[in-house]
């Protein structure tokens, strides 16, 4: 391949934006982007959905299953850094950046509403994997090293979980949600899950928290009724 045919491709490309300051509303300004120094081999893109079965003891079949709903997009890749031409500090950097997207932002701490930055993930035009997230999971394997020490090479796995698809509140029937409503925790149900389906939000899982006075998301108790607060705009105002 000529050197003009290589410099033509499009170049993958991670950037990080301030979360948002409000529910429903958009990432906010870039933090920073990372220019991949190679374009993934492999790009593994998941979505699941919900289905729930009520089960009867006299039914001589299983139960017809009820959609509960879509659950979001996940994008797993690996990031290869290389700087065994340069011997420089280009693998570290591209690490810490990284590793910002696993912490709340300067910004958000600020506002107290620490939130760790939103992840997009930017391929030419490719449009299944380019959508607003956050960074799931990260895992960085350094395989080279310089005579002092400093990483040369490494591999960094990471998955985007799609953080929003539709504006937070939108429904396809009714419009914007004003009302509470309630809910009974199932099992396997989760603050980010209800969020998800109330608010097309999932990250608006604390909404839902203070609404209840519930200190940790992950002690939800089957059988318990919680109260959903309705949403007037982007900004979470709920209606009174």
């Amino acid at each position: 391949m000529s050197p003009a045919v290589r410099s033509s491709r499009a170049r993958a490309q991670l950037t990080l934006k301030e979360p948002p300051s409000s529910v429903g509303a958009k990432p906010g300004g870039t933090i920073a982007q990372l220019d991949l120094q190679f374009n993934p081999s492999t790009l593994e893109l998941r979505k699941t959905t919900e289905w729930r079965r009520t089960p009867s003891r006299m039914a001589g079949q299983s139960a017809l299953p009820e959609f509960v709903g879509s659950g979001p997009r996940e994008l797993s890749l690996e990031v290869f850094l290389d700087a065994t031409a340069t011997h420089d500090d280009s693998v570290q950097l591209a690490v810490e950046t990284l590793m910002k997207a696993c912490v709340p932002s300067p910004l958000s701490l600020d506002r107290k509403k620490p939130a760790s930055p939103w992840v997009r993930f930017e391929w030419g035009t490719a449009r299944t994997t380019s959508f607003d997230g956050v960074l799931s999971s990260l895992s960085v394997t350094y395989t080279l090293f310089d005579v002092d020490g400093s990483p040369l090479r490494a591999t960094c796995a990471l998955s985007i979980e799609e953080a929003s698809v539709d504006p937070a509140g939108q429904n396809p029937t009714s419009g914007a949600r004003t009302a509470r409503s309630t809910h009974t925790v199932v099992a396997g149900d989760s603050l980010a899950l209800l969020a998800w389906r109330e608010y097309g939000d999932a990250t608006a899982w604390r909404v839902i928290a203070e609404a209840n006075g519930i200190d940790d998301p992950m002690a939800l108790q089957p059988g318990t009724e919680l109260v959903v607060p309705g949403l007037r705009d982007a900004g979470g105002e709920e209606e009174r």
